[in-house]
């Protein structure tokens, strides 16, 4: 379907990696709605693993592209569909390809603590404009990447509220328990079950130890895997499984007790919002390491479980971003996947330990201000994009005849 008389059409596309940018996606598209958003129309490039957190979003169609991103197939989409602006998450290659077809585009940035000069080719740094999410610090390597953009907008976090409140305020027992495993996908992850296989087990063990009775479990894990790692624990928790739409995340966030969480930056800064107790289990990717380790130092308290000697060391991980995040991947994968393949149940046991000490600590402790880390960065990100899109389309609008 094409554009109407006077709508504009907007593409959006988020990284093939977690669901992160497609919540972003969804925090900015709820803001566009705010500000009359009948007036644009969005298709949506790409992103298959993110479509399900976007799924009440008003993404009139989705295209999916060829792998490698054929720039031919891109400008037919962009030609076809009359395509006015892009908004892209992390997607920087992507960003670039819209660019080369003649689409201005709003580039969101929500990891500018994690580039070095080995990232440089990948960042569309002259994009229209480019929106670099604020974060607790930035090293000189960021930085300077970062100094040669000359639309840089410094941005709140991106994040949604939901329209939603906790019901009550954090208690010292714990219930109820909210597990997110994000999306577990990334380009370079040869087995992407290796993680699950090892920290979902010792997560729902922790928590039935602690006396936590109803557990959900978020992120694209498929059925059958699911089953059989909840099975595999001793009396676990009454336990649901499923991913969930980005509003019903939000209402699960408010809900439970404790979150356990793969520290995805996203998610660290919703529950951050809302002021969800939130534990950091060990890291999937480099970025997660940085994330946990923001997000402990903004609270004051030690919040994250690492994975024991042997599987990888952070330190290690983020001295190789220096060559490029791919190098410090190579590590962080090889040897999650080695730990699940060769040394399961002993890790497992590890993770395990480390968090019932946490959760103990949790119960037995001072009160947390679980609003640090989002408060440190200001929450109205989404906002301030979506008028960075406006603003974009206003620049660009056609000449009256």
């Amino acid at each position: 379907m094409r554009a109407r008389a006077g709508v504009r059409t907007v593409a959006v596309a988020g990284v093939e990696f977690g669901w992160g940018s497609s919540g972003k996606l969804s925090a900015v598209l709820s803001a566009l709605r705010d500000r009359g958003g009948g007036k644009l129309r969005f298709v949506g490039l790409a992103s298959g693993l993110g479509r399900p957190v976007l799924a009440g979003q008003p993404v009139e169609r989705w295209f999916d592209l060829p792998e490698g991103e054929s720039g031919e197939e891109l400008g037919r989409i962009v030609r076809a569909q009359r395509v006015q602006a892009a908004l892209v998450v992390l997607d920087g290659r992507l960003a670039k390809a819209l660019r080369a077809c003649g689409v201005p585009v709003v580039f969101v940035d929500s990891l500018p603590f994690l580039w070095t000069e080995g990232d440089r080719p990948d960042l569309p740094l002259d994009a229209e404009v480019y929106c670099a999410q604020r974060c607790v610090e930035l090293p000189p390597e960021g930085a300077g990447v970062l100094a040669d953009a000359p639309r840089l907008r410094w941005v709140d976090a991106v994040i949604a509220d939901g329209g939603v409140t906790r019901r009550a305020a954090p208690t010292q027992r714990h219930r109820s328990a909210l597990i997110s495993l994000g999306g577990l996908r990334a380009p370079q992850l040869a087995d992407w079950a290796g993680y699950p296989r090892i920290v979902l087990p010792a997560a729902l063990e922790a928590l039935t130890a602690s006396g936590v009775t109803a557990v959900h479990i978020a992120g694209n894990l498929p059925a059958w895997l699911a089953a059989q790692l909840v099975d595999s624990c001793l009396h676990p928790a009454v336990t649901t499984v499923g991913a969930l739409p980005h509003e019903d995340f939000l209402r699960r966030l408010a809900e439970c007790d404790v979150l356990l969480t793969s520290p995805g930056l996203t998610t660290l800064l919703e529950a951050g919002r809302i002021g969800t107790p939130t534990l950091c289990l060990p890291p999937q990717n480099l970025s997660q390491i940085f994330n946990g380790r923001f997000h402990s130092r903004a609270l004051g308290v030690e919040v994250r479980v690492p994975w024991p000697t042997g599987v990888f060391g952070e330190d290690e991980a983020l001295a190789l971003r220096a060559h490029g995040e791919g190098k410090a991947l190579d590590l962080i994968y090889g040897g999650i996947t080695r730990a699940a393949d060769l040394d399961r149940q002993r890790t497992a046991t590890a993770v395990r330990v480390g968090l019932v000490e946490k959760l103990r600590h949790l119960a037995a402790g001072p009160g947390v201000d679980w609003t640090a880390l989002t408060t440190a960065v200001g929450t109205d990100g989404a906002a301030q994009v979506a008028d960075a899109l406006v603003e974009l389309l206003g620049a660009t609008a056609p000449a009256r005849r």
